[in-house]
């Protein structure tokens, strides 16, 4: 579907073209999806589920590291790199909104369990965890978009240093 998107924007595509695409009836398509919107959405269930494996496997691991921290952040940016095209075609439309919410709702869904590792390590509860949450995921989202949409390139690692320099202090102060 990505190179669909790239050739004709989101907007414009039709079912039809996407089964025509895919070699797929349109009996198919419907079994699985209700519209295109639809199959978009669904197209983020892998990345959800390698960046849940990469917290959990960070959030498992005995005693407090930075390196843990926002463990999957790196992924995130590899992946909206990866996708880069895809998303510059999508900008300003209403299908470049669908894929900021869904980014927004993996990333604070992740931070949300971030944030609760963190407030029972310190044991503190000075700061709304929601709120602090939702700031965290606005910050990596706003970077994010802000990074796919820079006239310079700066490297997937670049901004997850850039990210995580700005994020785990100010994570780190809310349990202070």
């Amino acid at each position: 579907m990505s190179s669909l998107i790239k050739e004709k924007g989101f907007e414009a595509l039709s079912v039809q073209e996407i089964v025509d695409r895919a070699n797929v009836g349109r009996a198919t398509f419907y079994a699985h999806f209700d519209n295109k919107e639809d199959l978009l959405a669904s197209g983020f269930d892998g990345l959800r589920e390698s960046l849940n494996e990469c917290q959990r496997k960070a959030l498992a691991a005995e005693g407090y590291s930075e390196e843990r921290v926002f463990a999957f952040s790196q992924e995130v940016f590899a992946h909206a790199n990866e996708y880069r095209n895809v998303f510059q075609t999508m900008v300003g439309k209403p299908s470049g909104a669908v894929v900021q919410q869904l980014l927004h709702k993996i990333l604070l869904d992740l931070i949300r369990k971030e944030v609760k590792a963190m407030a029972s390590r310190a044991n503190a509860d000075s700061i709304s965890a929601e709120a602090l949450a939702q700031f965290m995921a606005g910050a990596l989202l706003g970077v994010l978009m802000w990074w796919l949409n820079a006239k310079t390139r700066f490297s997937v690692e670049d901004m997850n240093r850039i990210f995580r320099r700005l994020a785990i202090p100010a994570l780190k102060a809310s349990f202070a």
